[in-house]
């Protein structure tokens, strides 16, 4: 777990907080000296501005439950860990974050994503689940009043499962984020295969209800993919893009090292490192 994730997660246990009704974001910020203001705002979504051991957090009305509550608990993860600075927050949906270099940024969302979804409650309702497909993520953000993108990628944080959270939009791959004991050498595909349910969404609109088989190769770079399969999942999420779930098959998991992957050779059979390596 990183620094950021354990400080809300004690936080949490401090808080004596044991089910997902009392997770009352902003009860909590107002706990940590945190006062939240909604009001109208141009140009971000929440400001952040702090003075000795007290801060204001200005939240931008959104009319989505789960946004607000993500920017709250964003605003307190850089009061809890950037205490000193002030900041103004143009975006509050972890994924976008996930595409970007601003680490201050990312430490909140992950300090964020522990707060609203501490461990000791979302891994039961997880478990309730066995793999949960998108629906049944959609009924733990419902419960704990979050977005489903953030729901998602708690999923593959917690790291109980062989899951990829990732966003393709009719380009080819914005991010993904994979749970951490995902062997290094699956490489997902840059381009949407035609035989993905993710490319009939894009390109047809065509609603994608279960997690249905397909061969790995079809999302993954590797030689060997072939042998495999994966169950894929996707459902269209704002700009055009759509949020794919990905589990991979136990075999994947033991999968030995790909030592030809994204690796180029000459004629002659030698290994051709990439420019400035």
């Amino acid at each position: 777990m990183t620094a950021a994730g354990s400080k809300a997660e004690a936080l949490i246990s401090e808080l004596g907080i044991s089910a997902a009704n009392e997770l009352d974001v902003d009860a909590i910020a107002m706990a940590t000296g945190v006062e939240v203001r909604y009001e109208a705002m141009n140009g971000c979504e929440a400001s952040l501005v702090g003075f000795r051991d007290r801060a204001i957090a200005t939240i931008n009305p959104s009319g989505v439950r789960g946004r607000e509550r993500f920017s709250i608990a964003h605003e307190v993860g850089h009061w809890q860990l950037h205490r000193g600075r002030s900041f103004q927050c143009r975006v509050d949906e972890p994924g976008s974050n996930l595409s970007s270099n601003r680490e201050l940024e990312k430490e909140a969302d992950t300090f964020a994503a522990h707060l609203l979804m501490p461990a000791q409650i979302f891994l039961p309702m997880v478990r309730a689940f066995g793999e949960p497909n998108i629906q049944n993520l959609g009924e733990i953000a419902g419960e704990l009043e979050t977005s489903l993108m953030a729901t998602a990628l708690r999923l593959a944080n917690v790291n109980t499962l062989s899951v990829i959270v990732a966003c393709y939009n009719n380009a080819g791959l914005r991010w993904s984020l994979p749970a951490g004991d995902i062997p290094k050498r699956w490489f997902l595909r840059r381009d949407l295969d035609e035989d993905s349910f993710t490319y009939d969404l894009l390109k047809s609109g065509k609603e994608c209800r279960h997690l249905g088989k397909q061969p790995a190769e079809v999302f993954f770079e590797n030689d060997d993919a072939g042998k495999y399969e994966v169950r894929e999942q996707c459902i269209a999420s704002h700009g055009g893009e759509a949020l794919v779930l990905l589990y991979l098959e136990s075999k994947m998991m033991e999968a030995g090292f790909d030592w030809n992957v994204r690796r180029k050779y000459s004629e002659r059979g030698s290994y051709v490192p990439k420019m400035g390596r």
